[in-house]
């Protein structure tokens, strides 16, 4: 069935429920579970559309960001490996294109599974916000299971 399944998580209750959904069905094939999240890159020019900040500001708020992602999949590498999956890892990925950095590590951790949480937005709403698991959804070679 699947060997390797990858879960995006944001730490929004709605990706909570993805993960969980994950772990189960990592249980349920036997299968590995790669967490992942997206650690945004901080701007740092004006033209980027960064606030002025000195450069020591700005490696102390990207090192908060990325510590807080990596604590984010670990929690989740944690609760997995406690539910009994036989080998969870976690991933932090950083980049400003959120869809395109799951999609690569999907790829490059050769996962067999997305497994993905959507809000359920229409029309407009979803125009105006984007979506990632969308962009997920119509890019990926690789299947993608989406949770409403």
């Amino acid at each position: 069935m699947y060997k390797r399944i990858l879960v995006p998580t944001d730490g929004s209750s709605l990706s909570e429920q993805a993960v969980a959904t994950a772990i189960d069905l990592a249980l349920l094939a036997g299968a590995e579970l790669v967490s992942v999240t997206v650690a945004h890159i901080q701007p740092y020019g004006y033209f980027e559309g960064s606030m002025v900040l000195n450069q020591r500001e700005i490696e102390a708020s990207q090192e908060q960001v990325e510590q807080s992602a990596q604590r984010l999949v670990d929690a989740v590498r944690s609760a997995a490996i406690a539910r009994g999956v036989r080998s969870a890892q976690a991933i932090v990925m950083k980049s400003n294109q959120v869809a395109e950095a799951i999609i690569a590590t999907a790829k490059n951790q050769q996962c067999d599974l997305i497994v993905m949480a959507s809000h359920g937005r229409r029309s407009l709403a979803r125009l105006l916000m984007g979506s990632e698991t969308l962009h997920v959804l119509t890019h990926s070679h690789i299947p993608v299971l989406v949770l409403r």
